[in-house]
């Protein structure tokens, strides 16, 4: 479904087809997955005969077929997540307003999208705490590097991380937000992005998407720190010490060098292959775009006015250590379908004996 949908769609049925098309297959696996659990019920023959096969998108091989009814389950969880990613990516597209100002995202669509970010990673979650421990070591390591445990963990990090800046985005809009509350989601953002990068950093991901992948987390991860030092500088320099101001400027400084970095973490990612086009900035970064090089300008300057060059730190101040407040929603693996039930398995397998005769 989706690779037919794909290629096909115009700029006018995107925002409508394309969506319906994701939560159609989304509901086809949840349909289909209580019905291949029945294959993993404790003597079933079938569990380790039927041969299973998925084209793979980080791996160096193009494909994988393992007789393990496990690999089927952890592959259709994969997917799962991968489609609800998709779903709040498309929420998270622009949209024409009434008012006749630039499209925007409504508020709505942001919240709508971080509950969905959050399935996504309890999808994640649920495959790695209880699908990847039905298989040996020896079977893990013939799983693609897609299914690989430290992916799984990343992309997971990853759903978070991305709800994590949509939630800074709306504290950013609110008027009511305080400035420690910015620093602390942005903050939070850091150490998602920072785990979801040492999850990947020791796989072999190749076939130009995993590299692209591993480039687009470590973009993220810069335009995090950037957010970070820019909101902890400014409660920085909220205090009435020369040291407090000093650590405010090398917190800014660090700010403008991360959004500076980020812009070329950016530009490595969409040049890599399969290129893409460098987006418009929205969102967090948009507005931090415009906020970081100006206060960090104006900071430097007053405080190097005041203070003499040697009282500036060189070296940006230690952020914060938050507590990670956003968690995987607990998904748990669906019941076997009724259609596995004792009777209604011997009247098929009587069914199918008869006709093999």
């Amino acid at each position: 479904m989706a690779n037919q949908e794909g290629p096909t769609i115009t700029r006018t049925r995107r925002k409508t087809q394309h969506g319906s098309t994701l939560a159609d297959l989304h509901q086809a696996l949840e349909d289909y997955l209580p019905v291949l659990l029945g294959l993993t019920k404790d003597g079933c023959q079938l569990q380790f005969k039927v041969q299973f096969n998925w084209i793979n998108q980080e791996d160096e091989e193009e494909e994988t077929a393992m007789s393990n009814v496990w690999y089927e389950v952890l592959s259709v969880l994969h997917l799962m997540a991968m489609l609800q990613m998709s779903q709040a990516n498309l929420l998270l597209l622009p949209r024409g307003s009434t008012d006749g100002y630039r499209p925007k995202v409504s508020e709505e669509n942001r919240r709508a999208s971080i509950d969905i970010f959050l399935r996504a990673a309890g999808y994640l979650d649920c495959a790695v705490k209880h699908v990847l421990p039905q298989f040996s070591a020896e079977q893990r390591r013939s799983l693609p590097v897609d299914l690989a445990e430290g992916a799984l963990r990343a992309l997971c990090l990853q759903a978070l991380g991305q709800g994590v800046d949509i939630q800074l985005g709306i504290a950013i809009d609110s008027s009511k937000a305080t400035l420690a509350v910015k620093r602390r989601l942005s903050c939070e953002m850091v150490k998602y992005w920072q785990q979801a990068q040492d999850n990947l950093t020791n796989l072999p991901l190749a076939n130009g998407w995993g590299e692209k992948h591993m480039l687009f987390v470590k973009w993220k991860y810069v335009e995090a720190k950037a957010a970070a030092y820019y909101y902890h500088g400014l409660i920085l320099d909220e205090g009435n010490t020369e040291k407090s101001h000093g650590m405010a400027v090398a917190a800014l400084q660090a700010a403008d060098e991360c959004f500076k970095e980020s812009k070329k973490a950016s530009e490595a990612f969409n040049a890599s292959s399969p290129t893409s086009r460098t987006p418009p900035l929205f969102g967090t970064m948009k507005y931090l775009s415009e906020k970081i090089p100006k206060e960090t300008s104006s900071k430097v300057r007053i405080n190097r006015d005041l203070y003499s060059y040697e009282k500036i730190m060189e070296t940006a101040p230690t952020l914060p250590d938050f507590a990670l407040a956003l968690k995987p929603d607990e998904y748990q693996l669906p019941s076997v379908d009724a259609s596995w039930s004792e009777d209604r398995t011997k009247s098929s397998s009587s069914h199918i004996t008869g006709n093999q005769r």
